[in-house]
């Protein structure tokens, strides 16, 4: 959805006037106001009142492009609004031709995708420095604010962004790699892959504060104030921003043509994962190559049906649930799962000794005390905190703060409980499925495949004393 939203405003831009620098659109309000700059002071277009008024650029977020404003909530979300509609089935026929044929596919494209918001970040961070404020915004995003490290929030917050940057959890990793030489270099890829997600999460902090520094000048507010959470950062501040510049559509469409491309990066991994899982699992059935390009189509399309509660009117207290739910505690709980599979299950000494069959050499003492004790500890003090610091769902708008029923919440926290349960679900599967008492099963199930195999052809021997 949000390269959808990106989409519809990269097509938006293409006006020498942005439409989300006026109010005189029929679904403007009587609040709303729009900025105009000299060199001296802000001008406002209507009376200006600060509890009431209402931004020109939050109003086509919500009103324009969202339609919210004929939605009185998740009980009532309307009708597809069919500009929305478009732009998301758009999306997925770019991402189907990249992924139809294979990985190499798509990393061909991801040649393209994953370079160019480098180049187009590089040059609004330039532009950027130019303008007034910009030192200050920046100062205010490398000054740390050690009062905050108290917070649970702000760690499950850390935690659920590393994640989604990086991708772990979601099974892309482990379906690209799936793809690798044995002997690849999965020890100096793990490094590269962390260090160039960290690199770019402080670069694009640096473009973004730039411009919160240069609104918080302009409008003579803190920098508090300006920012805002999730999709508004990038849909509403983002854009005001690049509206006062010179030659501001062309900032526009370079700006959310790198959202696009950045999306398009996370959609191919996301929807790789369940193209290499099912194609592993029902390798009978998608042996041949057509075969995989049927599949892609009907994860496509079940995504492409899956996303259209999204597309209503009300659509945006759908996403709100989703991307609260949706992968947060789930998916710090699946990689939990993970973390102490390989550890604690597998063992670290066997996962070690794989990394030394492949790579040449063995992790070091560091690695084994994190993969053992602190990533699970950690983990799990997240995943419980998450749990006790949960807090009912809201969304802050320009019509007020609309407080979700509880109903909401309750089908907030299921889709959530299936991610998380498929997990025990399986494993009790798994347990029930193998022929022996409760202690062999366990034993059998725990137990790394090619010991299994021993086990199946007779030679116990080896897998009693494992046992």
């Amino acid at each position: 959805m949000v390269i959808a939203w990106s989409f519809y405003y990269m097509f938006s831009s293409f006006t020498t006037g942005l439409p989300w620098t006026t109010c005189d659109h029929e679904y403007n309000s009587e609040n709303c106001w729009q900025i105009e700059w000299d060199s001296n002071e802000t001008y406002y277009n209507k009376t200006y009142n600060s509890n009431t008024s209402v931004s020109s650029t939050f109003e086509f977020f919500e009103r324009g492009m969202l339609g919210l404003h004929k939605s009185t909530g998740i009980s009532d979300l309307g009708n597809v609004k069919w500009q929305l509609a478009l732009c998301t089935m758009f999306t997925f026929i770019i991402l189907y031709f990249c992924l139809w044929k294979s990985v190499k596919s798509a990393g061909k494209v991801v040649w393209f995708t994953a370079t160019i918001p480098y180049l187009i970040l590089t040059i609004l961070l330039i532009r950027g420095a130019m303008l007034p404020g910009a030192a200050e915004g920046v100062s205010y995003f490398i000054t740390p604010n050690m009062s905050r490290l108290g917070d649970p929030q702000v760690w499950i917050d850390a935690a659920v962004q590393i994640f989604f940057s990086i991708g772990a959890g979601f099974g892309t990793h482990i379906a690209y790699a799936s793809y690798n030489k044995f002997n690849n270099n999965c020890y100096r890829d793990c490094l590269i892959t962390a260090g160039v997600n960290s690199f770019t999460s402080i670069f694009s902090g640096f473009v973004v504060f730039t411009y919160l520094g240069y609104m918080a000048t302009r409008q003579h507010k803190h920098i508090d104030t300006v920012a805002q959470e999730g999709p508004g950062l990038v849909f509403i501040v983002y854009p005001e921003a690049i509206s006062t510049l010179p030659g501001s559509y062309v900032w526009a469409v370079m700006f959310f043509f790198m959202l696009v491309t950045l999306g398009m990066d996370s959609a191919f991994g996301g929807l790789e994962s369940p193209l290499t899982g099912f194609r592993d699992q029902f390798y009978r059935v998608f042996r041949h190559r057509w075969t995989r390009e049927i599949l892609t189509m009907c994860i496509v399309i079940t995504a492409f049906c899956c996303s259209l509660p999204c597309t209503t009117y009300g659509g945006m207290y759908v996403f709100k649930i989703l991307d609260t739910f949706a992968a947060g505690t789930s998916l710090l709980f699946i990689v939990l799962c993970q973390v102490t599979a390989i550890a604690w299950v597998y063992g670290v000494d066997q996962f070690c000794t794989d990394i030394h069959q492949m790579t040449g050499h063995r992790p070091g003492l560091y690695w084994r005390l994190c993969w053992k004790f602190i990533s699970p500890t950690f983990l799990m003090i997240i995943v419980i905190s998450s749990f006790l610091h949960f807090q009912p769902l809201v969304y802050k708008g320009s019509l007020g703060t609309y407080t979700y029923p509880n109903y909401a919440n309750i089908i907030g926290w299921t889709i959530s409980g299936l991610s998380m349960s498929f997990v025990p679900i399986f494993a009790i599967y798994k347990i029930i499925k193998t022929p022996g008492n409760l202690r062999f099963r366990i034993a059998q199930c725990i137990s790394p495949k090619w010991e299994q195999e021993e086990v199946q052809s007779g030679d116990i021997k080896r897998f009693k004393v494992y046992t």
